[in-house]
């Protein structure tokens, strides 16, 4: 069942206002468009990300056929409280959230760390989730997941050095294409520039990664609880969640379903290759 906003939703992410819910005491920030009826699709997002790095071509183009919801979990840019340090804790507060705006079936749609919170939410949730998007994400224990801290903290460095945003060595390629991708891709984030969001803190920053190094260094996930139609997408290239693990969530979902993984790209996949992720995320959220 699907609440409709108490307004009309804004056509575009660059000039989406943001919005307010009371989740227990705690204020949660988040954004709305497209349209108003259908299953919404939730944006779980990435470590250290906030409402403006999501990348516009992504959310405007899935809004044009879905109603998207982007947010900040408990103690991230905009919202209130302190943020959790096990990725089980952040899946409860989504889950909280969800409901708080009046929504009992939803689709998420996580990258990287909302990744790992899809997963937990559509386990422990099953009545909630519909169907779900995995994107340059991986199962509890996989390979190389448990770096992810120090692969962050060595690129920050490199980018201070070099005066470049990490996500430039993060999230794209090394390749002539990979870097022009990346320069396209922080650009678009620029593209709003009023009532932006807040940046997290460090100490927020600091509680997820502690949650990503956790994730990393439990049990193999039992994926068999996962019963909902799941697409996976990644690049081919990911340094971050290595991209074979995409390949191994698609294999071990009983419904798991495997986009190509895109060309000279890495954790940034869907961003690099929007043109080809958007169609593909819609053709699948399709009843």
């Amino acid at each position: 069942m699907s609440t409709p906003p108490a307004s009309p939703a804004p056509a575009s992410y660059k000039t989406t206002p943001n919005r307010s819910v009371s989740v227990r005491g705690v204020t949660f920030v988040y954004r709305q468009l497209g349209p108003d009826d259908g299953v919404p699709l939730i944006l779980l997002n990435h470590l250290s990300a906030v409402l403006d790095n999501w990348d516009p071509r992504v959310v405007d183009g899935l809004a044009a056929r879905r109603p998207v919801i982007t947010f900040d979990n408990r103690g991230v840019g905009g919202s209130g409280g302190s943020t959790p340090d096990t990725i089980e804790a952040m899946a409860r507060d989504a889950v909280l959230f969800i409901r708080a705006l009046g929504y009992d079936r939803v689709d998420p749609l996580g990258l990287s760390m909302g990744g790992f919170i899809a997963q937990v939410v559509a386990a422990e949730e099953p009545g909630l989730v519909r169907k779900l998007i995995l994107a340059g994400t991986g199962p509890a224990g996989g390979p190389g997941i448990d770096k992810v801290t120090s692969l962050t903290v060595k690129d920050i460095i490199k980018g201070v050095l070099t005066r470049k945003d990490p996500k430039e060595y993060l999230f794209f390629t090394g390749t002539a294409g990979g870097r022009r991708a990346a320069r396209a891709f922080l650009d678009r984030l620029k593209e709003r520039t009023d009532d932006r969001d807040k940046a997290i803190s460090l100490s927020s920053f600091r509680a997820q990664l502690k949650a990503i190094h956790r994730w990393g260094r439990q049990a193999p996930a039992d994926l068999s609880r996962i019963h909902q139609p799941a697409l996976v997408a990644n690049g081919e290239s990911d340094r971050m969640v290595p991209s074979v693990n995409s390949v191994d969530l698609a294999a071990r979902l009983p419904q798991g379903e495997l986009a190509p993984l895109y060309p000279d790209a890495g954790h940034g996949g869907i961003f690099q290759h929007h043109d080809s992720f958007v169609p593909r995320a819609l053709e699948f959220l399709e009843p």
